[in-house]
């Protein structure tokens, strides 16, 4: 047992989760014992309804418990901006290295292996609150060296007041807008010849130099973020920035605060002004990609902006005027959506002014050739290959596939083929996902968006070894994030074999 140099001045609060009663009492008897405030509960659903009341220091935390067990709780503790900070130790019987692997990926800060010496475990919790505290201590220096210098820059404020909006302005467009904007001439990188494609571009001719509302349609993968793009370049907003906002990215308690920006102190975390999405497009254009996605709860303010062109910031009064061109964009039935009353009509109907549908690849394979040359050409240089000569035989394969996941599929298919193109010839090779077998098959065989949407997230899956998340994982590969992907595998019954 520790010595009383443990026993704290700040009567520390540390939460025991643990389905055995035995457990919890040992540990509460000696957390108590050295002045720590002990909660604890039983599982692991519990324990995160808990926190959201009374925020733990420290959190001890079994693996094996019924329903949700150690690992799901603590991912779910990790990935909400609000408990992601409070550190957590397992506590586990296992003792095999990859078991303690899987908790340090999910976020842990150590772990105790049961059954337990309380000395040790005593000294991994000071270690650890010490660790925190330190961390604080820190913050807190931090936010003092801030407030000096805000002192200290006081002075300049009525000189610099007129300047202050385009200040901030600027060095959010610099955040938001490095990796967005893409300043290019004609149809930008809208790679076609395709007679059925011709109607799409003239739509977009007829559309962009008026300031109308734009609803982009289609599949994911067939560049409907182009499209926008060409719109807004030529437009009379060109000179403009565009800002583009992925709502199936967004987690629903910051799309608010994205959107339309928050100012300093207004909820937990707000320790500066935010200038919002819709703030950073003033003059120019807003892109909405995902729309389907947004939450009901601020289709409603959406609606306001697009009706009255005025918002508020997250914790703010005053109303902020812009005039902000919209294109919205989905690959879900909006009609559909609006009848299970997962999509507000009235947004529907101001959103769907004027409607342009992207085409699926499998509508426009005379492109594929083109498109093929086009992803040799544009990532190649990087992998030091130069391909000069494109098989007939390889262009063949990938015109008899079906393309589920569109242009964008195949940009990833080419991408992989120049890896594995030595010479100056494209070899497909064993390409995940492109049977040549079955290609042809597919393409005569009629299916629903679902079932292609299911097939390409396994191809993708089986391609990442069903690695979901991280650097390599299939989340990233296409483009959504894990939880997305997760409810996404859940939906289509997917599960790994």
């Amino acid at each position: 047992m520790p010595n009383d140099c443990l026993m704290t001045t700040t009567a520390a609060s540390i939460l025991v989760v643990d389905d055995t009663p035995h457990n919890i009492s040992i540990l509460f008897d000696a957390l108590s014992h050295y002045g720590y405030q002990v909660l604890t509960e039983r599982d692991g659903k519990s324990a995160i309804e808990q926190i959201r009341y009374a925020r733990p220091d420290l959190i001890l935390l079994d693996v094996m418990m019924p329903g949700m067990d150690g690992f799901e709780t603590c991912r779910r503790l990790k990935s909400d901006p609000d408990t992601a900070d409070i550190p957590v130790i397992f506590m586990t019987a296992m003792t095999e290295t990859i078991d303690k692997v899987n908790g340090f990926n999910m976020g842990a800060v150590d772990y105790i292996t049961k059954p337990f010496q309380l000395p040790e475990m005593m000294a991994r919790v000071q270690t650890h609150l010490t660790l925190r505290q330190l961390q604080r201590e820190l913050e807190q220096t931090n936010a003092q060296l801030e407030e000096r210098v805000a002192e200290r820059t006081q002075a300049l404020t009525t000189a610099l007041a007129q300047l202050d909006a385009s200040k901030n302005q600027l060095q959010a467009e610099n955040t938001y807008l490095r990796d967005e904007i893409k300043e290019t001439g004609g149809f930008g990188e809208i790679v076609t010849q395709s007679p059925a494609f011709t109607p799409i571009l003239r739509k977009v001719e007829q559309v962009a130099p008026t300031p109308t509302t734009v609803l982009i349609l289609g599949e994911s993968g067939t560049g409907k973020e182009l499209l926008a793009r060409a719109i807004h370049q030529h437009s009379p907003r060109k000179n403009q920035p565009m800002i583009k906002v992925n709502c199936a990215a967004l987690p629903p308690n910051l799309f608010e605060s994205e959107l339309f920006g928050h100012e300093k102190g207004s909820f937990t975390g707000a320790v500066n002004q935010k200038i919002g999405r819709f703030e950073l497009a003033n003059k120019g254009t807003i892109f909405l990609d995902e729309i389907g996605e947004m939450p009901l709860d601020l289709q409603v303010k959406l609606l306001r902006v697009l009706q009255e062109g005025e918002f508020e910031r997250v914790g703010g009064t005053k109303t902020i005027n812009v005039q902000v061109r919209v294109i919205a964009a989905t690959n879900r039935d909006l009609e559909t959506e609006v009848q299970a009353g997962n999509f507000r009509a009235d947004l529907y109907y101001r959103l769907n002014v004027f409607p342009i549908r992207s085409l699926p690849l499998r509508d426009r394979k005379d492109d594929i050739p083109v498109l093929v040359r086009h992803f040799c050409d544009k990532h190649g240089p990087a992998m030091n290959r130069r391909i000069e000569q494109i098989p007939t035989s390889v262009i063949n394969t990938l015109m008899a596939y079906n393309w589920p996941g569109n242009v964008r599929e195949l940009e990833n298919i080419v991408e992989r083929a120049l890896i594995g193109s030595p010479g100056r010839q494209l070899e497909l090779g064993d390409s995940p996902g492109l049977d040549r077998n079955s290609a042809l098959a597919r393409s005569v065989s009629p299916r629903t968006l679902e079932e292609c949407e299911r097939e390409h997230i396994i191809s993708v899956l089986e391609q990442t070894k069903w690695k979901v998340s991280g650097e390599n994982g299939a989340a990233r590969i296409l483009d959504i994030i894990p939880t997305t992907l997760e409810s996404k595998m859940k939906k289509l019954g997917i599960v790994r074999p």
